[in-house]
Parts: structure tokens; sequence; C-alpha cells
């Protein structure tokens, strides 16, 4: 059967929880279905939390050349290895949130820079000297995560969001996924609504709100339930797959 596409031309995708299912795999009827979209004109943009060197084997065994959005938009790709956009975040900002974390023993931080990944197991050895792009924290008790979050909002000048219930993600201000989807428009000639943007936390929800049509999935914070336009099965139930087959290709 030959799908065509339907009035939207770019499906952005979030991967951890939404894209890959608890294994992080891509399921076949997935891969499957991303295929189809693909095959019918459809620009397939990988938009998640990760970064580049995580994100990018998912992308190639998909087998897509598109924009890729990396570290919740603090990098956009035109395409696997062609970097268009980096903000940076500043690393006397890091320094603090380094700080802070290193005032909670149990509580786990992680961050990219351009070129790698730090975490508390092994830290950069100059901060300064460091491009970084995103920082964050990892605890189970969210009550200690909450006096975290509450500490960094105190401060203003970042963007704040996370990639499940048990985290914190920092940004520089204005870099979101919502931002890098207009880009990412802007560059492909575009308009936002012409988008559908899928995803389970709330570093997805800026994007679900700014295009045509925002997608939760089943296994969603409710705060994304709430802000999207329909939500669709769980990343354990080929949810990606049903929102291509529901929304975006048409027979």
């Amino acid at each position: 059967m030959a799908y065509q596409m339907g009035k939207y031309k770019l499906l952005a995708l979030d991967l951890d929880g939404t894209l890959l299912n608890d294994r992080s795999e891509i399921s076949e009827e997935n891969a499957e279905w991303v295929k189809h979209a693909v095959d019918a004109g459809v620009t397939v943009c990988v938009s998640t939390g990760r970064g580049f060197k995580s994100a990018l084997p998912i992308v190639e065994q998909l087998g897509l050349d598109t924009p890729m959005i990396t570290v919740n938009g603090g990098e956009i790709w035109t395409k696997p290895h062609s970097i268009h956009r980096r903000t940076l975040l500043d690393s006397e900002r890091v320094m603090k949130l380094h700080a802070l974390a290193e005032q909670y023993p149990d509580v786990w931080y992680w961050a990219y820079t351009t070129e790698d990944i730090y975490n508390k197991e092994r830290w950069a050895g100059d901060t300064v000297a460091s491009h970084w792009l995103k920082f964050g924290y990892y605890y189970e008790d969210v009550s200690v995560l909450g006096e975290i979050l509450s500490q960094v909002q105190s401060w203003g000048g970042l963007e704040i969001s996370n990639s499940s219930p048990f985290n914190i993600e920092i940004n520089p201000i204005g870099v979101s996924k919502a931002s890098a989807l207009m880009e990412v428009c802007r560059m492909k000639g575009f308009d936002m609504s012409e988008v559908v943007s899928v995803g389970d936390s709330l570093n997805d929800i800026a994007a679900i709100r700014a295009s045509g049509l925002g997608v939760a999935m089943g296994n969603a914070q409710e705060e994304v339930k709430l802000a999207a336009n329909v939500v669709t099965g769980s990343n354990q139930e080929n949810g990606v797959a049903q929102v291509i087959q529901n929304y975006v290709l048409r027979t």
C-alpha cells in the first residue's frame, strides 16, 4: 500500500520514553512506520535531550539524513555530522551547578560538552576551558530534587526542564526543543503548523505546545498530557507508529 503525506510535513520525535521502548530499542513497528513516513516525503527529525554521539546510532538505524535536535536544542544539525548551530552554557554557570551537586553526595549528575559527556564518576579537568551544552541532576528522592530545583530556579537565566520525573536538565535560557524546531522549520521552509511533535517529558512541552499537532505518549508525565492536543499509546505500545498511522499519513 502506498501512503501519502497529509498536512503535516515534519515529524519531531523524542527518543527515550517515546520512540524507544523501555529497553532503549526501536520496535519493528515503529521503525516500519517511520520508514513509511520518510517514503511519503515527511521530514522525520529526532529531537532529544541526548548528545549527538548517543543519538546518532538511532538515526543511523532508521537511515535518516535529516535535521537533528540534540541536548534539548543546544545543538541543531542540518543532517548527521553537519552542525548548524550550537548554544553554549556559560562555564561559570556550570561551575556553580557542579558546586551545588557536590553539596548532595548521593545525587548523581552529568553534563555535556561539545566533545564529551562528564558525570559524577568522571568530571572535566578544566571546567572553565570546556565548551558546555547541558547540565543535569538525577536522584530518585523527589523532595531532594525539589530543593536543588528551587536553588537553580532562584538564580534565573537558565532553561530548566526534565527528561524523567527523577531528573533536572539545564540549558542556556531560550534553548529548548521548541526554539530548535522553529529554526529547523526556517531552514526547511516549513511552518510550525505543519509540525507534529511527540514526547513524554517536560523537555518536550514547549515543542508540543508550539507545533501544529502536539502529541503526548501514553506513558508521558501528566503535565505533558495536559499540554498536548492528543495522547497516543505508550512507548511499550508502539505509540509513535500509532501517531504516524492516525495523523501523519493517508492512503
